[in-house]
């Protein structure tokens, strides 16, 4: 009866990658109802069907029920396990949407996480997976999450709609997190990028590299765009091209901002030059947002400060976005822990938009399952 207690209920789709990722760290069962129940196909879709299926491969002994029509789903998660395993993702959503939560599960493992994930590596919804790779593996080192075997490797990259990409991700486990006092963003210094381009002319790759050192060259010598062209199986199964750039600063900070043409048959086609310019400015943008944590890894930031130890963690960001606001409340109904907010003003920061300082005690979270060797 007492885990009864304990169990969590929602009703809806939304934020189901953070409520399964939270019930999974703190281990309290879920309940969640009226998936989509009034629509005309209602239940879980393909790719959260998928991202349960990977919750499970990860973890040891969870109980996952759902109903026929896919509209309830009861989960009460078992131990975090890792180990060398593989995933097809889902080709309707990124693999950024099931790394993302990888990344916030991999450091409590039981066994260091070595995952295969194949699928979509970079589309226009979730963070690509090269992003992830130059600002959340940074993000880690931070809380003393690091080593050689931190990384992400892409073997092949996949455009929707038919991926066929695959990479890499590796990830060692940790005991205990470091609290981090992490409020000084610091000056740019350089900006890097890669502009990738599958089943097209190499040539769009330097066209769209071009475009974005136009603009960026105004404020800034040290940039370097790497241009990578797949060729043969190593480039997918669909076309398409894009960028991914990010702003390094003198203080470790990592902002990012990516952009994809759009998938083969949908919508109009997109210039190489038009995109390079565009996803220039959506990083002058990410600047001016500004924050230690860009905005797609905000929430990825309080989840760790939140598994620190009992200690003071605090973090400056940009303006919150709505996600990182849902997943506050989500920590405060799995975790019992408040976040103390503080906006400061544009003048107080003397840049860019207003800031919040984030500052809250970690509640101590111990990897109970990590062997002492």
């Amino acid at each position: 009866a007492a885990g009864e207690a304990q169990c969590l209920s929602y009703t809806g789709c939304n934020f189901l990658r953070q409520r399964l990722v939270l019930a999974t760290l703190s281990g309290r069962p879920l309940k969640i109802r009226k998936i989509r129940a009034k629509e005309e196909d209602p239940g879980l879709r393909d790719f959260e069907a998928s991202f349960i299926r990977l919750i499970d491969k990860v973890t040891n002994g969870s109980r996952i029920e759902i109903n026929q029509t896919g509209t309830t789903l009861y989960y009460q998660p078992g131990l975090l396990y890792g180990g060398s395993l593989e995933h097809d993702c889902s080709p309707s959503r990124g693999i950024g949407y099931y790394l993302e939560s990888l990344l916030c599960l991999a450091p409590f493992m039981k066994h260091p996480l070595k995952i295969v994930l194949r699928g979509v590596t970079n589309d226009q919804v979730d963070p690509s997976v090269d992003v992830l790779k130059a600002t959340a593996l940074p993000l880690l080192k931070k809380f003393g999450i690091d080593g050689e075997s931190l990384e992400i490797k892409i073997n092949r990259r996949g455009m929707p709609p038919k991926g066929g990409g695959e990479i890499l991700f590796t990830c060692p486990v940790r005991k205990v997190l470091q609290p981090v006092q992490f409020t000084d963003p610091g000056k740019i210094k350089r900006i890097r990028g890669t502009a990738y381009s599958v089943r097209v002319s190499p040539q769009m790759a330097n066209r769209m590299v071009e475009s974005a050192r136009g603009i960026l060259n105004k404020f800034l010598p040290d940039i370097y765009i790497y241009t990578d062209h797949m060729k043969g199986v190593s480039s997918g199964k669909s076309p398409g091209f894009g960028m991914c750039l990010t702003a390094e600063t003198i203080n470790g900070t990592i902002l990012s901002a990516e952009l994809a043409s759009n998938p083969q048959g949908q919508g109009a086609a997109v210039l190489p030059e038009e995109l390079g310019q565009n996803c220039a400015k959506l990083l002058l943008e990410e600047v001016y947002r500004g924050g230690c944590v860009d905005s797609t890894n905000q929430s990825l930031a309080l989840l760790l400060m939140t598994l620190g130890q009992r200690d003071v963690s605090k973090v400056l960001l940009g303006p919150l976005s709505p996600y990182t606001i849902e997943f506050l409340r989500h920590l405060r109904s799995f975790f019992q822990i408040m976040f103390k907010i503080e906006t400061k003003t544009a003048e107080e920061e003397h840049t860019g938009g207003e800031k919040v300082l984030m500052t809250c005690v970690g509640i101590g979270f111990c990897n109970l399952s990590k062997t002492i060797r």
